[in-house]
């Protein structure tokens, strides 16, 4: 089975481990060989939180820098803060408002070595629909919308109701599908 790597970045309290136990469990499902680590800095202050996240024939939970198909980011940040982490014709997924992403100083890096660079505003979605909390499920229904990604839309929702306490799977299965639907 091959190896597909992430790295998930983000800032403490905004889901970055919620976000890598869906994603998890939905490569679980799907019969891979799954293997993660966390790095939480300063996470109770808002610090950086950065998830690794490897699936198929691995022997180590760590990705290595140049080695992430997808970098999925919950602050602009924190994105470029964790591109060393991108392969050659990676992806990264970010959430961020600016209409400037990637910023310029950035983008020939990310054409040099082929990434390709997806943006949503997560965290307005989630504050307009209510439950600002919920940036990492638009994220996720953001990604789930593009082909790169290794799991159906279907897959990641279903392993959504699973992981949700009871009183959460409604609103979060509304803010998935939103994500979803501006991916689309």
């Amino acid at each position: 089975m091959e190896t597909i790597n992430f790295v998930l970045g983000g800032l403490g309290g905004q889901g970055i481990l919620f976000m890598t136990k869906i994603l998890a469990n939905t490569a679980l499902a799907k019969g891979y060989r799954v293997m993660g680590a966390e790095t939480h800095g300063m996470a109770q202050r808002g610090g950086s939180v950065v998830s690794h996240l490897r699936l198929g024939d691995i022997e180590s939970s760590l990705v290595k820098n140049g080695s992430a198909h997808f970098l999925l980011a919950l602050e602009e940040n924190e994105a470029y803060r964790n591109l060393p982490f991108l392969k050659k014709g990676g992806s990264l997924f970010s959430d961020t408002a600016s209409n400037n992403f990637p910023r310029a100083e950035v983008s020939a890096y990310l054409n040099k070595i082929s990434v390709s660079c997806h943006a949503i505003p997560a965290a307005k979605i989630a504050l307009d629909m209510g439950i600002p909390m919920s940036s990492n499920l638009a994220l996720i229904g953001f990604f789930s919308a593009f082909q790169q990604c290794p799991f159906s839309a279907d897959e990641l929702r279903k392993t959504i109701v699973s992981v949700s306490p009871e009183r959460f799977r409604k609103i979060n299965l509304s803010v998935f599908d939103k994500g979803l639907e501006l991916g689309r």
